[in-house]
């Protein structure tokens, strides 16, 4: 079997549907805007963070679309007792 040669393959870490999962209750409190503001930042147009969280993220949305205006679409997908998943999703440029 032939190894893998990553290093030589640019963007090998992209995914062809172009969906990223984040999921937020398992990182610290006192770090999670910053990862999530990171991962959002971290995201070309037309790619999307599948987010999962613990509870509903008002302020951290009212935050987000301060700091990225339309670059940045929020959708709800699910809200229930155990979580919320929210598709952001990174707008092309007009």
């Amino acid at each position: 079997m032939e190894p893998l040669h990553l290093i030589n393959q640019p963007h090998a870490h992209r995914r062809a549907d172009r969906t990223y999962a984040f999921d937020a209750s398992g990182i610290a409190k006192r770090f999670r805007h910053a990862a999530i503001f990171g991962a959002l930042t971290a995201l070309e147009p037309g790619e999307t963070m599948a987010f999962f969280n613990d509870h509903d993220p008002i302020p951290l949305l009212q935050q987000i679309e301060r700091h990225f205006g339309e670059r940045v679409r929020a959708e709800y997908v699910s809200r229930s007792a155990e979580g919320v998943r929210i598709d952001f999703h990174v707008q092309t440029a007009a």
